[in-house]
């Protein structure tokens, strides 16, 4: 904890806003996603779904194929709890919907649903883009796809296995969005980084979720940055965003949101 403070202390003091951001493309994401001061009505509804969870005390068996929960060793575990400790805040959930109505992506993809708040999210940010998310615990990847059927959410494809065997199953396609939160270890970040390069496109935003959750998590940060098709980079400090958008300059940006 001691650690993650004094990152984000640093964090403060190299970060900044808008101004001074030259890039039309990151100040136009910035201004107008990012510090978009909207009340959504759909906020409610993000809300009352993350409610829902922290109140349901049903447990759940699970299997961590990734780093593991830091706070909670157990392998029974309630699906508040795994909410509390491990889901999506309503800060970064609303930040999603955002995400997902502002660029409009028509194919995301997800590695890591866990109860499913950002995956929920996104859905509906835009109910036309296609979802397929990835989790590897089998239970909790159940739990939550029945959550989506009970939501109507008929845009998520739920599957459930290791990354590293489904992935490569997936190569063939093309996302809009990445979004990894599902493995919070250095060469696994890595290795799922170089896998799915071959899905994007020009526009396609890759996020990576607690950059700054280990040494090795910020370490695999700097090295993807280093990417030769990896042309804007933006720390927020809890996401890490990735373009690759071949017009823009390689510049690297640290935004306080």
């Amino acid at each position: 904890m001691r650690k993650l403070i004094i990152a984000y202390i640093k964090f403060l003091l190299r970060s900044k806003n808008q101004h001074g951001v030259h890039s039309p493309f990151v100040y136009n994401l910035v201004t107008k996603c990012f510090y978009d001061k909207t009340k959504y009505s759909t906020y409610n509804q993000l809300k009352t779904y993350r409610k829902d969870l922290l109140q349901n005390k049903t447990t759940i068996e699970v299997t961590d194929l990734g780093a593991g929960s830091q706070v909670d060793k157990s392998n029974t575990r309630k699906v508040s709890d795994i909410t509390k400790n491990a889901g999506t805040t309503v800060k970064r959930a609303k930040l999603f919907f955002r995400l997902s109505r502002y660029f409009k992506f028509n194919q995301v993809l997800e590695l890591g649903t866990s109860m499913g708040i950002a995956t929920h999210a996104i859905s509906l940010g835009n109910p036309k883009t296609q979802i397929t998310t990835i989790e590897g615990c089998p239970n909790i990847s159940k739990f939550t796809k029945d959550n989506f059927n009970k939501l109507g959410l008929n845009n998520i494809t739920s599957l459930t296995g290791d990354f590293k065997a489904v992935i490569p199953t997936l190569t063939s396609n093309t996302y809009d969005l990445i979004y990894f939160d599902g493995n919070h270890q250095k060469e696994a970040t890595i290795e799922y980084f170089n896998m799915l390069i071959p899905t994007i496109n020009n526009n396609t935003i890759f996020i990576f979720d607690d950059i700054y959750w280990s040494k090795g998590m910020t370490e695999a940060w700097e090295t993807i940055k280093k990417h030769p098709q990896v042309t804007v980079t933006i720390d927020t400090f809890f996401w890490g965003f990735v373009s690759f958008r071949k017009e823009q300059a390689k510049e690297h940006f640290t935004i306080r949101i």
